[in-house]
């Protein structure tokens, strides 16, 4: 998969992944990824491996061979200096729950000086968010989860920004808002935006799709 027509963000050479006694998920896979909104495309019940193919864009797995690039730097030859480009919350991840959505917050946006603080308060509103920043994260519902981690996302100005099922469990107004700051993703030149779904995506100009499995 490639984007022609858009700067290339992230390069994805020669990866190989298979988990122990499984079919390999990637085998001498390359792509890249332009700035713009991509999408990541596979059914939710083929065990087609979206989550896991951006947990390795991430970093946050590794492959059994191959190289990442995001904005120059090189995974295996900079790992902290690479995840400081990107941003990726898992969102099935526990490890928030004890921390208020504020505080959340604040350590998810930890090295990103360039963090917009005003995107991000107008995400809280859209998202209707105010009243639960201060709450523990295991006291919110999936949804609100969800949009604690897209407010920062979406805030955050990393070279790529990962989303996994970004619409699950959100109410339409927060969709609508999510689709809103989507399209201005789409237009920022330098920066591209992932988004793992089982549905096609039809309200946005897409710079390119990966579909799954891969041939």
């Amino acid at each position: 998969m490639s984007t022609a027509g858009h700067a290339v963000v992230l390069h994805l050479q020669a990866l190989n992944f298979a988990y122990a006694d499984q079919p390999a998920l990637l085998a001498d896979w390359s792509a890249s990824v332009g700035a713009g909104v991509t999408l990541l495309h596979g059914d939710t019940g083929s065990g087609s491996g979206k989550s896991t193919l951006l947990r390795l864009m991430a970093g946050a797995l590794p492959a059994n061979g191959g190289r990442l690039t995001l904005a120059g730097v090189h995974l295996d030859e900079d790992a902290k200096g690479y995840r400081r480009k990107l941003f990726f919350c898992d969102p099935a991840t526990d490890a928030f729950d004890q921390r208020t959505a504020r505080d959340t917050t604040a350590l998810l946006r930890v090295g990103d000086a360039r963090f917009d603080e005003d995107r991000w308060q107008s995400l809280v509103e859209g998202f209707a968010l105010s009243a639960h920043l201060d709450k523990p994260m295991y006291m919110l519902s999936t949804g609100s989860k969800r949009k604690v981690w897209l407010a920062a996302a979406l805030a955050s100005c990393g070279a790529l920004v990962l989303l996994d099922e970004p619409t699950g469990g959100l109410d339409a107004a927060s969709v609508n808002c999510l689709w809103r700051e989507l399209m201005h993703a789409a237009r920022q030149a330098g920066r591209a935006v992932v988004i793992a779904s089982a549905e096609r995506i039809n309200r946005l100009p897409l710079a390119g799709v990966i579909e799954l499995p891969l041939g």
